[in-house]
This record gives C-alpha cells, structure tokens and sequence, in this order.
C-alpha cells in the first residue's frame, strides 16, 4: 500500500491561556508547572486553499481544555481534519479523548485515558480506546523534560460488514522536549499501541520559535502508522505536515 501523505502551511491560530511552546496534543504530557492555572484551553484552526492544476482545500481544526484540581489534571481534547481534491474528499477525521494524571510521591504518576476516533479512509466505521497505567517524569529541569508511561487498555475496532473486533492493547508512550534557547524549542512525542492484530504507532515531532512575547511560529511533522489496517484502508501510514502560526496570552 501506498502512504498517504498531507502537507498543510497556512495560518494557524493557536488561542490558549499557557506558553504555545508548552502545547500538547498528544500523550504523556509532562506535569503542569507550579504557576499553571487552574484552568487553560487551546484552540487551533488552519486552512489552506491551492487553486490551479490542482483544486485543493484542508481544514484543521483541534483543541483541548485542562483544568487543575490538587494533584489531579484533567483535560479533554478534540480534533478534524478535512481534505478535499477537485471537490472530492480525500482525507476525514475525528478524535475525541479525555485523560486524567495524577501525581502521586517525587516524579511518579497514575493516568487513565478515553479516546474515539473516526477516520473515513482508515477502514475503520469508529475506534474506541481506554487505556490506564503508570507513568514517571525522568527529566525536569530548565532545559529537558521528558515523562514516559506504560499501561494495559482495550479497544474496540468497528469494522464495516464484520463483527465489532475487541482487544487487549499493550500501550507505552513518551513526551521529550528540549528549550535550547530562551526563544525556541523542540519536541518529541511518541506512543505505541499493541494488540493481537496489529501495531500502531504514533510519532509528532515539532519545532516552536517564539517571535514575540504573543506569537510564535511552529512546525510540526505527525506520523500515524498501523501494521495491519482493515482491507479497505488506502495506506498503512499518514504523514502530515503543518506550519502555524501560535497565538498566546
């Protein structure tokens, strides 16, 4: 099968009430910082237009609210993505998910997470995932964060024309991000989800550079890989592209 690949540079607004260089959609986020609010909510949304030889459009649309309560974090997050080729889609996704951390004695913590995905052309109808487990902050300091987390789960692969398929996952995942400088910063996020069918595998690696005290540009490069997809899947792998502009305050 052939990857199906998705590149994206248009205007990106990113509205939250942290640091844009601390924005995460993904999994094993490093512990909220002391001075974080108790609550705080991104939103960003991107579209790109290519008229010519080709007619294109993409809508990118995602957010997440986190809200603090002692030791706990709590926080929701959604996500579209919409691609259309001389008015015929050719990408249409949806993922919800809420996670919970809580911090437990030094760099220790127990997550639990819910997430439901619908992607037209994954093969898939819907996935619905739980997944639970420990996770450990291994580096905190000024320039390196990085949190890893492991746990057992269950999923159900709904699959057009075939019975619900319900698995076991074995999941582990990791979160590295480095400030090099006052103004810059990358990260790496990273998980990995087995069962007895497949192997997914999720990669989002971003580069953040502050341009002003409100603004800062971010590029990011999001990989989703599943070993063995339904039959009517078009690809194995998505690669998506994305240059943003951030917005913060």
């Amino acid at each position: 099968m052939r990857s199906k690949v998705m590149f994206t540079c248009g205007l990106c607004l990113l509205i939250t009430a942290g640091s844009a260089s601390a924005t995460s959609f993904f999994y094993a986020p490093p512990a909220p910082a002391d001075a974080s609010p108790p609550l705080s909510g991104e939103a960003e949304l991107g579209f790109t237009q290519l008229k010519g030889n080709t007619n294109s459009e993409t809508l990118i649309a995602k957010g997440r609210l986190v809200w603090l309560s002692g030791a706990f974090t709590h926080s929701l997050r959604g996500e579209a993505r919409h691609v259309s080729e001389d008015e015929a889609t050719s990408a249409e996704q949806y993922l919800l998910a809420a996670r919970e951390r809580y911090d437990i004695e030094g760099p220790h913590y127990l997550f639990g997470f819910a997430r439901w995905e619908d992607d037209r052309f994954s093969g898939y109808d819907y996935q619905a995932t739980l997944i639970g487990g420990y996770g450990r902050q291994v580096l905190d300091n000024e320039h390196h964060t990085l949190s890893l987390e492991a746990g057992p789960g269950y999923r159900i692969d709904s699959v057009p024309g075939d019975e619900d398929r319900r698995l076991g996952v074995a999941y582990t995942a990791l979160d590295y991000r480095w400030r090099f400088s006052e103004s810059a910063s990358l990260s790496q996020e990273l998980s990995l989800e087995g069962t007895e069918r497949n192997l997914t595998a999720r990669s989002l690696s971003s580069l953040t550079s502050r341009l002003n005290e409100h603004l800062a540009l971010k590029i990011s490069y999001e990989v989703d890989h599943n070993s063995r997809p339904p039959d009517d899947a078009t690809a194995r792998t998505d690669r998506i592209t994305n240059v943003s502009l951030l917005y913060d305050w």
